[in-house]
């Protein structure tokens, strides 16, 4: 009759074998010994500071358990109160760890590299002897600043707080203005080495599966080593890399990314990212603000309208001042023709020198009004602009029209309240400034038209840029003007939303 002793032992050697040879070290092996030598090895200890072990004896089940942690991530007083104390204390026979501590989150887990990942983002690792799985503790505790107002997208009317670098503060603001169990968070990890995590928010029931694999399918085609941001994530999942024009909003404001996910978009949060993406986005998207529909209804559609002038006024006045004044001087006025020359008299450089060196300057001193220390930027910019614009006209340098032209088409700029846009005009001015001085007012006009041509052309994740205008979907039509809040009854149906009806009465 066989040996039942052999037989237990026979079985506890192969499940040893399996888990301690198979695939090169993947599965802790339930010697406590190796794998915490295991873990010391990838965490260069004792030389790496930033790395915990703490060993003991769990008097409950009579073996020698080992906690290991990153102390800069992790609440080490959640640790002690909660992990520690309750497996030292206890002097009853226990034989299932997590029922004993007080963790809210505790997940068993086989694999090396998957618990190094989870210890890697704050998590508590710990082993216990002669078992092949390690448990899994929720502790981290990441350093931050707290919730406050936003700084580029300002609201009149709207919620004052905006989006923090920490990824589940951002969830969580998000998360308290949409109630609902359809709420989705999809997490994906980046980054062979940095492995940082992203965090995908969309509603099941509205965004679209076409929309959502894309986004999925890019993030996860990124092989680079690390991606610490969504300011580096988004150059590499955007359509058209070499691009002047955005195709990925960034917002800074969790109401406004509640009101895109209410419309079947999907939106991508991150670590160490004060903002989240939209996707996908149209030039809509970006020319909007959230206080358009804070406002009433006539309130909201004038600060529309004085954007739209402000994006023309920025765009055209340069090139249209070097254009008529060049080629076309048969559409002004005598009068007005006789005092610019007047004033032009005495300055020695052509026209569009003169323009393209004053634009510069302006740009020149909005850049160092930025990277300056906060208390003296608005002072370098107000006092650079003052001095340079009253000096140049003084030494005959430039034209005291060419200084009004310049600084009305800068002054238009700053209305533009998206970042990414506000930078595509600054540069596209430059474009039409050109093809004026060349080609006069035909110039820009075959400018414009080619980049009308290359916009409805345009796709963000599969939607076309300039949608719903161009091609026409289903939508409130919300583009230009915005209508009475009463009267949007449709979801944009561009976003391939499941469910277009806004309106359940």
């Amino acid at each position: 009759m066989a040996n039942p002793f052999f037989k237990k032992t026979n079985r506890i050697d192969r499940n040893q074998e399996r888990f301690s040879h198979s695939e090169k070290g993947k599965y802790f092996c339930g010697e406590l010994e190796k794998d915490l030598t295991r873990l010391k090895q990838l965490y260069s200890f004792p030389s790496n500071m930033d790395f915990m072990v703490r060993e003991f004896i769990i008097h409950g089940m009579g073996k020698k358990a080992v906690l290991v942690y990153i102390p800069s991530l992790t609440d080490t007083k959640l640790i002690e109160s909660e992990i520690i104390r309750p497996l030292l204390k206890t002097d009853e026979v226990i034989h299932d760890v997590p029922s004993l501590v007080s963790i809210s989150s505790v997940k068993e887990e086989k694999e090396i590299d998957k618990a190094v990942g989870d210890v890697n983002i704050g998590d508590t690792l710990l082993l216990v002897e002669g078992r092949i799985e390690a448990y899994l503790f929720k502790t981290g505790k990441v350093a931050g600043r707290s919730v406050e107002k936003p700084q580029n997208e300002t609201t009149l009317l709207g919620p004052k707080e905006s989006f923090v670098e920490k990824a589940d503060v951002n969830i969580s603001l998000i998360r308290k203005k949409i109630h609902s169990e359809d709420f989705m968070v999809e997490k994906m990890t980046i980054g062979a080495r940095s492995n940082n995590e992203v965090y995908l928010i969309y509603n099941k029931e509205l965004a679209s599966e076409k929309v959502l694999n894309q986004v999925k399918g890019r993030i996860g085609s990124i092989t680079k080593d690390a991606v610490q941001n969504l300011s580096l994530l988004i150059q590499h999942i955007e359509d058209r890399k070499r691009s002047l024009v955005p195709t990925i909003l960034q917002t800074e404001r969790p109401d406004r990314a509640a009101s895109f996910i209410e419309d079947g978009y999907v939106i991508v949060v991150m670590n160490n990212s004060p903002f989240a993406l939209v996707t996908p986005a149209t030039f809509w998207s970006f020319y909007h603000t959230g206080d358009d529909h804070y406002l009433r209804f006539i309130y909201g559609n004038f600060t529309r309208l004085l954007r739209v002038l402000a994006m023309f006024i920025t765009l055209f006045t340069p090139a249209a001042y070097i254009a008529i004044t060049n080629y076309h001087i048969e559409m002004l006025p005598t009068d007005l023709l006789l005092a610019i020359a007047g004033e032009r008299e005495m300055v020695p450089f052509p026209a569009i020198l003169e323009l393209i060196l004053l634009e510069i300057s302006f740009e020149l001193i909005r850049e160092a009004g930025i990277r300056v220390p906060v208390p003296i930027g608005p002072t370098i910019g107000i006092v650079g602009a003052l001095i340079l614009g009253q000096a140049g006209v003084e030494a005959n340098v430039v034209s005291p029209i060419v200084v009004i032209v310049v600084a009305l088409s800068g002054l238009s700029s700053y209305a533009i309240s998206d970042l990414s846009l506000g930078y595509m005009i600054r540069i596209a001015r430059f474009i039409f400034l050109l093809a004026a001085g060349l080609f006069g007012i035909f110039g820009m006009v075959f400018v414009f038209v080619a980049c009308m041509i290359y916009l409805t052309g345009l796709k963000s994740f599969g939607v076309p840029y300039l949608a719903p205008l161009t091609p026409k979907y289903q939508s409130s039509q919300d583009t230009v003007f915005r209508k009475l809040l009463t009267n949007e009854r449709f979801r944009p149906a561009f976003t391939k939303t499941k469910d277009v009806t806004k309106d359940k009465g």
